[in-house]
């Protein structure tokens, strides 16, 4: 098992190496969603899901924008509301 200080070398590595600037753009982001027309109507899971993808854009944008992780969670957020849609009918 890693120890903190590992996972947080790793995350350096991968994301770009300072929490602060990436923090920056993925709040700029929510920001943006949070903002929108939309928002306030939206259920949680979905606000929820943004929120993390904006974070992963974030990581994306400012890190490795070649980690596959980060493009892989997207998609695995867009479908936990993909199937709560199509469970409703949608």
């Amino acid at each position: 098992m890693s120890t903190v200080e590992e996972t947080l070398k790793d995350r350096d590595d991968r994301y770009g190496g300072s929490f602060l600037e990436q923090s920056q753009i993925a709040q700029q982001l929510k920001n943006i969603v949070h903002n929108s027309p939309n928002w306030a109507q939206m259920r949680v899971d979905k606000r929820e899901a943004l929120e993390m993808i904006m974070t992963k854009v974030s990581r994306i944008c400012y890190g490795d924008h070649n980690d596959t992780d980060s493009w892989h969670d997207i998609q695995g957020y867009a479908a936990l509301i993909e199937r709560e849609l199509e469970k409703n009918g949608r």
